[in-house]
Parts: structure tokens; C-alpha cells; sequence
């Protein structure tokens, strides 16, 4: 089967394998595992904050800084196509109590007027307002980017209101990778920042937290109390390191398989939003026919709504494997999905 459900169904390489065997390990709640003390220095470096934090998951990292920077009954504010919202199981709600409110953005970018309309004046009605969060690239909206200069405006405008912010860069070193664009410049704009090796870079497991140090010292209360306290964890930190240190750049090759394959299946008669990284949105009329008719055909791919579907380049994927999806997709007809 040729696997486009996600970047996330990456295997470990041999390389990353053999980083993982040798790695120096120790008890990391007592700060004495070096890998995963070189992890979080590399990692905070490359995103030019004080300190980061190794979790296993970025849905933790997300939902950590959400916690360190609110308290319980505050307002978060988030695009409605957010990922902590909408693929973090009420997370938000269930851990930090907090109240989330949805705002709308064309490709996920929230715009500074859209923010300052939905920010309430000061009132014992409403509930205090304290966090914005925005995320690059935006999964939602297909590996969007969000510009830098529209990222920084609506930023600097969350500070005038009070508001802290924080990045859920998950995906941030594909827009890093797009635009030439730093990912610490983006960092630079948030007081805290969750990055995923476990996505685009290939890791089998992993994300961090970063941001100053004493708010990544508080971040290390909240990770022993949702249960991410980990000890030797050097084992799997190592591959954390490995894709950081060796599978940023090569993100290009997963954007060029992505706008070829979106090339192809427009030639094929589907209508395809052109990718900005290595996320392709198609239009199919029926996801569920496609999802089985392409299935029998020997690939997988994820449903988007009911009538589109999502196909997601990743290093496991090769330019054989994304010709031989195309020609797969080829194969169904588009008409007949959507009667």
C-alpha cells in the first residue's frame, strides 16, 4: 500500500535506528538524561528561545502551553480550524479549564481586526481574556502558511490587548523550509512554541515545548502532571535529535512530490487547491467512495469533508509511489463520485 493518510506514518531510518542504539540515556525526571538534555538545548537554540521541554506528543506540548499560560476560566482565542481545538479532544477545557473561542481567517490566518472585535472589555460578565494561539502551517487548511508579516501583525496586536501567544508549530520548519523564512523568526513572535519531529521529520515519536526559562520550568511541573514524565526516554529522544539535525532541509522534496501530485490529479479531472507544502486538498464529490475505490487500488489517503479528501507527502514516499498514485486516481471516475 502506498501510505498518504499523513506524515505522521513515517518509519524510523536505519541511520535514525542506530542513532536511537547508541544513545547515552538516564533518569530524565531527575534532568540527568544527556540525550534528552541535548535535544532541548539543540532544539531551543534552532528556535532562538531560553529553554524547550521533550513530551511525547505535540498534542501535550500544545495543551502544556496552553496551561502555562492562562489560568482556570480565561479565554483562549484560536482559529476555527485550529488543531488544539479541533483534534485535541476538549483538551483546552478538560486539563486548563479554560473557555475557547473560535475566529475565523482565510487559509488559518487570523486577521488583527478579527482579534481586537472578539477581545470583550473589561466586565465581571465575561471571562478574562489571556491567550492567543495560532498554528504554522495550518493543518486544517491544507499545510497553509501563515505569512510572517500577517503573523507578526496580528501578534503585536494580541500584545496590545493583553493577550500572550503561543505557536503551534507542528508543522513550522515545512514554512520554514517554503519560504526561506527562519522558524525562529516566527518564534520570535510567541511566548511559547510546539514543534513536532514526529511529523515531516520522520520520528516515530516526540514534540517540544519552547520558550523562556521560567515558563519551561513551570511547562516541566505540568508535564509530570499530565503524566509525561519520562526516564530513559534517550532511546526515543534520540530520533527526536536525529530528524532535527538531519530532515529540515529535505522538507523540499516532500513539497515538490506534494505539487506534483497535485498537478496530476488535476490532469486527471480532479479539482486540487495548490499546495504550499506537503499537504494536497482534492475535491472528489463522494470521500467515501474515493477513500474505498483508491484503497482497492493500492492507496491511502484521509477524508477532509464528505465530498474531499486529504493526501499528505511524507519520506516514507518516493516519485515512484506518487506516479503510481496518480495513476491510481486516474483509474475512478470523477463523475461518478460525484452523483
Amino acid at each position: 500500500m502506498i501510505d498518504l493518510r499523513s506524515d505522521t506514518v513515517t518509519r524510523p531510518t536505519e541511520a535514525m535506528r542506530q542513532a536511537m542504539f547508541e544513545a547515552p540515556v538516564g533518569d530524565d525526571v531527575f534532568g540527568e538524561d544527556p540525550t534528552i538534555n541535548r535535544l532541548e538545548e539543540y532544539v531551543a537554540e534552532l528556535l532562538g528561545k531560553e529553554a524547550a521541554i521533550y513530551a511525547p506528543s505535540g498534542t501535550m506540548t500544545n495543551q502544556i502551553g496552553v496551561f502555562v499560560n492562562t489560568r482556570r476560566g480565561d479565554e483562549v482565542f484560536v482559529h476555527e480550524g485550529a488543531h488544539i481545538f479541533n483534534y485535541e479532544a476538549g483538551a483546552p477545557a478538560l486539563i486548563s479549564s479554560v473557555q475557547v473561542r473560535t475566529l475565523p481567517g482565510a487559509g488559518g490566518v487570523i486577521l488583527p481586526e478579527t482579534l481586537r472585535a472578539a477581545v470583550r472589555p473589561e466586565n465581571v460578565h465575561f471571562p478574562h481574556p489571556s491567550l492567543l494561539c495560532l498554528e504554522n502551517t495550518h493543518n486544517g487548511a491544507g499545510g497553509k502558511i501563515f505569512p510572517l508579516e500577517d503573523f507578526a501583525a496580528v501578534a503585536a496586536e494580541a500584545r496590545e490587548l493583553g493577550l500572550r501567544v503561543h505557536l503551534d508549530g507542528a508543522r513550522l520548519f515545512n514554512a520554514q523550509v517554503a519560504t526561506g523564512v527562519p522558524a525562529r523568526e516566527w518564534a520570535d513572535l510567541a511566548d511559547t512554541v510546539s514543534v513536532c519531529s514526529s511529523k515531516g521529520l520522520g520520528a516515530p515519536v516526540g514534540s517540544l515545548l519552547a520558550g523562556d526559562a521560567e515558563t519551561i520550568r513551570e511547562a516541566r511541573r505540568a508535564r509530570k502532571a499530565f503524566g509525561g514524565g519520562m526516564r530513559q526516554a534517550g532511546v526515543i529522544a534520540a530520533a527526536s535529535l536525529y530528524a532535527f539535525e538531519n530532515n529540515i532541509e529535505r522538507l523540499a522534496e516532500d513539497h515538490r512530490r506534494a505539487k506534483r501530485l497535485a498537478e496530476g490529479l488535476t490532469e486527471a479531472g480532479y479539482t486540487v487547491e495548490p499546495p504550499e507544502t506537503n499537504i494536497v486538498l482534492v475535491e472528489v464529490g463522494d470521500a467515501e467512495g474515493f477513500l474505498k475505490a483508491l484503497a482497492a487500488e493500492g492507496v491511502l489517503v484521509t477524508p477532509r469533508s464528505a465530498s474531499a479528501v486529504r493526501f499528505c507527502t511524507h519520506l516514507d514516499v518516493g516519485d515512484e509511489e506518487i506516479e503510481a498514485a496518480i495513476e491510481a486516481a486516474g483509474k475512478i471516475s470523477v463523475e461518478t463520485l460525484k452523483q
